[in-house]
């Protein structure tokens, strides 16, 4: 069914389908009955797919990465397609439109989107708004915060700081995100004493609010995949130092090797999909390798299926995303990967996907 559905869709401008899609998103859930029917044909429980991690229990290790959910408008409906937390944002201080159309392009060739849509989101509070029954979707719901474009980066760890003051009562995990390739000058946040000083900074707000009754949360990074060896150690090295309880390995990448020849190779914004798979277990394995287990990692990019999932999780990964994924594949997706999961853990002789994590990296 949903190949037919792709196809009106692809028909239609990327944005616009996407925009399309929330739409009938929130109409499910504004639907008596709506998210039921979605569970019953998409949700998959299996007592061998759950994991706690920071104290926080996800009932499979497949979650939705953010990017699609930006304003944390539908996550509500999200949930009931079977995946196992959802990842809404990257939400900015204030509103902003992003950059100019068009801006998020199809390579069906390779099952690749390209972006460069720019944090475009209606804001910290209007979020906040949106999120305050976050705790009846039934998951858990991370957050991913990033900075205006038009704030200098030597201001940008007060965004930050905006944003936890904001959005940090609401959700179950939070994302420092300075890895997206659209806004200008982010990624010099990933140097060293950059990232030590935001981290100290958004740290500090935490333990602020925290004093004040606010719940504690895990505090995550999300890292790109274009960065050489030993500054990804560094930067790995850093966020630990720095308290942060988890990575998220990795945001798009802007090589365009995997996708050479394409008419659309030469637009500029990231790079997310199929090309991104080898890249992306690569670095949650040397991650991995860095860090072990004192620091869960999150591994996303260019998962389509169980064994994309697996081959993450056997790097080191307890949790995956997939977001490409979910366009070219659709709403079955996470039931899809889930059932493939528990074949591949029978196969290997494990009966939870935690004697999975890591298997090949050690």
């Amino acid at each position: 069914m949903y190949q037919l559905v792709r196809s009106f869709l692809f028909g239609m401008d990327p944005e616009v389908a996407h925009e399309r899609t929330i739409e009938l998103l929130k109409r499910v859930d504004n639907t008596p009955g709506g998210k039921t029917l979605l569970r019953s044909i998409y949700g998959f429980r299996d007592e061998r797919l759950e994991t706690t991690l920071w104290g926080i229990r996800f009932p499979n290790p497949v979650g939705l990465a953010a990017g699609f959910d930006k304003n944390a408008e539908v996550f509500h409906a999200l949930a009931a397609l079977g995946f196992g937390f959802v990842e809404v944002g990257t939400i900015t201080p204030l509103a902003q439109p992003g950059n100019e159309k068009p801006r998020l392009f199809r390579l069906p060739q390779h099952l690749a989107i390209i972006n460069r849509m720019g944090f475009n989101n209606h804001g910290a509070y209007a979020a906040s708004q949106n999120l305050i029954d976050y705790r009846y979707a039934e998951i858990p719901i991370g957050i991913n915060i990033g900075k205006n474009k038009t704030t200098p980066n030597d201001e940008a760890a007060g965004d930050y700081v905006k944003c936890m003051n904001t959005l940090y009562p609401y959700g179950h995990y939070v994302v420092i995100n300075i890895s997206s390739p659209n806004t200008p000058n982010l990624r010099d946040l990933q140097e060293t004493e950059s990232l030590r000083e935001l981290l100290k900074a958004v740290k500090g707000k935490a333990k602020e609010l925290e004093l004040r009754g606010v719940e504690a949360k895990p505090i995550l990074l999300k890292v790109a995949p274009d960065m050489a060896d030993e500054q990804m150690r560094d930067v790995v090295q850093a966020a630990v130092e720095e308290g942060v309880s988890g990575i998220i390995a990795t945001n798009t990448t802007l090589s365009r090797e995997a996708v050479e020849g394409d008419p659309l190779a030469a637009e500029a914004g990231g790079l997310s999909g199929k090309p991104l798979v080898e890249r992306s277990t690569a670095w949650v394995r040397e991650i991995y390798q860095e860090v072990g287990d004192k620091v869960p990692i999150i591994g996303v990019g260019g998962i389509f299926s169980g064994e994309d999932a697996y081959r993450k999780i056997r790097a080191g990964a307890s949790l995956v995303q997939v977001y490409t994924g979910l366009v070219y594949q659709g709403p079955g997706i996470a039931r899809q990967i889930n059932k493939q999961l528990l074949r591949l853990l029978e196969r290997d002789g494990f009966t939870h996907i935690k004697q999975a994590v890591g298997v090949d990296a050690r």
